[in-house]
């Protein structure tokens, strides 16, 4: 099968409809649904005590208000509100259905199947300003956004505010983090009713009291501004742009588009896992040929400098020196990882390189203790390739002034995939203008946009991936650039070793249902020594059980999965090892079991390249029992289940290495009992069962 795009049963229709001008004057309400009838969204112009001749839309499922009436437009710095006393000049409908190849992903084929509706309007002023507002509308979700044409009357833009709002029908419960808040977007969740939310990243998740689910984000964030939801009423919310550093939000030339606002909408918190909806918001493959992107699970130098006993810096206890990295290349190499990360390699990690802005950072001079040529050569004589590194200190002026030397450096010895931060508080990247001057400007404004996606291109034409830590989050963009391969954007594993709090049980629970709509997460699970034993100030330890480490490879879904533990835990562990070993990180489909948002989730996932499927269950603080069917096992087969599983006495409080291991004989008829204790899990491997397995093993 071509790995490029593909259709499949493609049916498309369009059409143009001119508004005449009776139609103009009257602006009457235009509809679309949503190719099943599920969702429909209606434009108006001026309704619910909203400003006359203010276009609105309305969102509705089955007939029932979700989004009443809400306001459209924009307000400039330079030029008169665009918004009020507009008509409609110009409407086109159409419809698409279409299935897409994933190069890698959660689901190998995604349908595109949406109904669109596009209108033009146009200012009744002297100005006689244009802008086109896009619905597309999908059975599990809507896209809405801008399109601004050339025009005499509207050129270079300022944005200063996008009128874009949100007012919900009814009350709902809420999880989300806060926006413009020092510790960017790594924050534990909060849960609370939908009116105590005051500022919010995105994707902000709500569960109304009748259960619907619904998820606010937004696709396609290219050369503008990320968006942030700021309440401003009873379930009412405006779209807060990020803004520049003297507070102009956005900077444009017509023509030009926004990027999409979403709404997930499901009945059940399963069905926003899969809902393929940012993806397919997102424009195909730009790159062409990506088969040199490579999935797949790595190990690194990182771990043991979060709990203390090695360091960045250079000095005697430098983690990154030749003899140590070679260890990890005998290790990736023995248990069949593709990869090693390497952080502080570089000159600059000297000092308090974080207040210092990362001024002193070289991005192509190795430490002397760390021969770059020597261990790619090692490695790759072992099928391992180093995994690069590229802290900024959020200092992107000084990145962007060595990025080609630094890539072309990576590229010489082999390196396909780099793993990049911008540790600085948020608001304080820095920028040094065309006059010199340094400016502080946000990881989520349209700088860094438009900083992430040359870093992306950039390391593309080298056949290099990207992996951003403290990055702009997640908009659904590694369908256009596939080596754009994962990202961090939430509060990951490191926050186990140091974190005041660590991340608490429900955090796993939480994340699949927020971050993680937005794309894969670099979490980096696999911790087996859960109490830190190495750490001198153990005031932290990870609060899960083994068995709970093991299902985050299933349910925090990545490309490229860490085992981030030092190799001599996991060799004093080998048995739940194997899992690790086994899991793989490329899925042909996504099923999920069971779930409710912060309490559990069960997932299961299809191997692409083989027969294999894998699950994973997790549990918050409270222990409980769920039950799975097996069902989406082949009809046909019979499977041998490795099933790796909390014992009688496991806790995450108490005793969290309490584990059984075992194995039996399954069918797509079997139903499964999954016993999870408090801030525990349990993960399964189903392969297809050989004669010897079935002479060997009982059905479970």
């Amino acid at each position: 099968m071509n790995r490029r795009t593909i259709l499949m049963g493609m049916t498309a229709a369009s059409a143009l409809l001119a508004a005449g001008p009776a139609f103009a004057q009257t602006n009457g309400p235009l509809e679309v649904s949503s190719p099943g009838g599920v969702l429909s969204v209606r434009l108006s112009f001026g309704e619910a005590n909203i400003q006359k001749g203010i276009p609105t839309y309305e969102v509705r499922r089955f007939g029932r208000p979700v989004v009443s009436p809400s306001k459209l437009g924009f307000r400039f710095a330079d030029a008169p509100l665009l918004a009020p006393d507009m008509e409609v000049t110009g409407v086109e409908r159409r419809s698409v259905d279409n299935t897409w190849e994933q190069p890698w992903g959660e689901k190998r084929f995604i349908r595109n199947h949406f109904n669109e509706l596009a209108v033009t309007l146009t200012e009744t002023t002297a100005l006689k300003r244009r802008m086109k507002v896009v619905f597309r509308v999908y059975d599990d979700g809507i896209g809405l956004r801008y399109e601004l044409p050339d025009q005499a009357n509207l050129k270079d833009v300022l944005i200063t505010e996008e009128l874009t709002e949100f007012r919900f029908a009814e009350d709902a419960t809420a999880w989300w983090i806060p926006a413009r808040q020092p510790n960017r977007y790594e924050y534990n969740y909060n849960t609370t009713p939908l009116n105590d939310v005051f500022m919010a990243h995105t994707p902000v998740t709500m569960r109304t009291e009748d259960g619907l689910h619904i998820s606010i984000h937004e696709a396609a964030l290219v050369d503008y501004a990320a968006m942030v939801l700021r309440r401003t009423g009873k379930h009412a919310f405006q779209a807060d742009l990020t803004p520049w550093s003297d507070g102009i939000r956005v900077r444009a030339k017509t023509p030009f588009v926004t990027p999409w606002r979403t709404l997930q909408i499901a009945d059940t918190a399963g069905g926003l896992i899969t809902s393929y909806l940012i993806l397919n918001l997102n424009e195909p493959n730009a790159l062409g040929d990506v088969s040199w992107v490579e999935p797949g699970k790595y190990v690194g130098v990182w771990w043991e400098m979060h709990l203390g006993t090695g360091s960045w810096g250079s000095g005697p206890k430098h983690s990154a020196n030749t003899a140590n990295v070679k260890r990890y290349i005998d290790f990736a190499a023995k248990h069949g990882f593709k990869g090693v990360l390497v952080e502080g390699w570089n000159v600059g990690w000297d000092g308090d390189w974080y207040r210092d802005g990362g001024d002193a950072f070289l991005f192509a001079q190795a430490y002397p203790d760390f021969d770059l040529p020597e261990l790619a050569r090692y490695g790759q004589a072992r099928g391992v390739r180093l995994i690069g590194h590229h802290e900024t200190a959020g200092n992107v002026t000084r990145y962007e002034s060595q990025l080609a030397a630094a890539l072309d450096l990576y590229e010489k010895h082999g390196v396909r995939a780099v793993k990049t931060g911008y540790v600085a508080d948020a608001g304080q990247i820095q920028r040094v203008d065309e006059k010199g001057v340094v400016r502080r400007e946000y990881h989520d404004g349209q700088f860094m946009a438009r900083h992430h996606l040359h870093v992306v291109k950039e390391a593309a034409k080298r056949k290099i991936s990207i992996n951003p830590h403290e990055p702009i989050k997640d908009t659904g963009l590694r369908r256009t650039y596939p080596n754009w391969i994962a990202r961090e954007g939430a509060r990951g594993q490191e926050y186990n070793a140091w974190g005041n709090p660590g991340n608490p049980p429900e955090h796993a629970a939480i994340l699949p249902f927020t971050r993680m709509l937005g794309g894969p997460m670099d979490y980096t699970p696999g911790v087996f020594d859960l109490l830190n034993t190495k750490r001198e100030n153990r005031d932290t330890r990870v609060e899960t059980t083994l068995a709970k480490e093991l299902a985050l490879y299933v349910i925090l879904y990545s490309p490229i999965q860490m085992a981030c533990d030092l190799p001599e835990h996991y060799e004093a562990r080998m048995a739940p090892f194997q899992f690790i070993k086994d899991v793989v990180t490329d899925w042909e489909d996504t099923i999920v079991l069971n779930a409710e948002i912060g309490d559990y989730v069960t997932i299961a996932r299809k191997a692409r390249k083989n027969a294999d499927w894998f699950l994973g269950a997790l549990t918050d603080e409270t222990g409980r029992m769920l039950s799975v069917d097996l069902g989406f096992l082949d009809a046909n087969q019979t499977y041998k289940a490795q099933i790796y599983r909390d014992g009688p006495k496991a806790d995450f409080t108490s005793d969290p290495y309490d584990m059984e291991i075992l194995e039996g004989l399954v069918t797509s008829q079997t139903r499964l009992a999954l016993r999870l204790a408090a801030g525990g899990g349990q993960a399964i491997r189903f392969t297809p069962a050989s004669a010897a397995d079935r002479r060997k093993l009982k059905s479970i």
